[in-house]
C-alpha cells in the first residue's frame, strides 16, 4: 500500500508564539488555527503551504518527547507525515517487512486523525508519521 501524499511536515519549537509571525508574515502561509493534543502532551498550530501543512509543536510538559527533542536536538525539523488508507493494515504491512514501529497501535492525534510513527532507525534516521484522517481519506 503506497502513502496517498505528504499530509504535514512537523516542525518542533519552544514557543509558536514566538514563531508565528514569520510563517504568517515573513512566509505568507495561511494560519489555521491551534489545537492541544493532550495525550501527546503538545500544542500545535497549523500553517497552510500549498497542498502541505506545515504543524509548529510546543511541548505543554517538561517531560513530553517534543521537549526531550528539543532539548537534545533544539527547535527545528522534527518529523514528516504521510497519509494513509487503513492504517491498522499499513503498520502490520511495515511490521511484516521488518520495519520497526514506534506504535504498533494507532492512537489519536490532531484533527481527529489516527496516527502511528516509525522508528527513525527504520527510515533512514527521519522520525516518520501515518495519518488517517477522520472517516478515512
Amino acid at each position: 500500500m503506497a502513502v496517498k501524499s505528504l499530509n504535514h511536515i512537523g516542525i518542533a519549537v519552544q514557543s509558536i508564539d514566538a514563531h508565528k509571525t514569520f510563517y504568517e508574515g515573513a512566509l505568507g502561509l495561511e494560519f489555521e488555527g491551534l489545537e492541544d493534543v493532550p495525550s501527546q502532551k503538545v500544542r500545535v498550530a497549523f500553517f497552510r503551504a500549498g497542498d502541505v501543512r506545515l504543524e509548529l509543536l510546543e511541548p505543554t510538559s517538561e517531560d513530553s518527547t517534543v521537549a526531550k527533542f528539543i532539548e537534545k536536538r533544539g527547535e527545528g525539523l522534527h518529523h514528516l507525515a504521510y497519509t494513509v488508507e487503513d492504517i491498522q493494515a499499513r503498520i502490520a504491512e511495515l511490521q511484516e517487512s521488518g520495519l520497526r514501529m514506534i506504535d504498533e497501535k494507532p492512537r489519536g492525534g490532531s484533527h481527529q486523525m489516527q496516527i502511528a510513527f516509525l522508528h527513525p532507525k527504520s527510515s533512514g534516521g527521519v522520525l516518520t508519521e501515518l495519518c488517517e484522517p477522520a472517516g478515512g481519506s
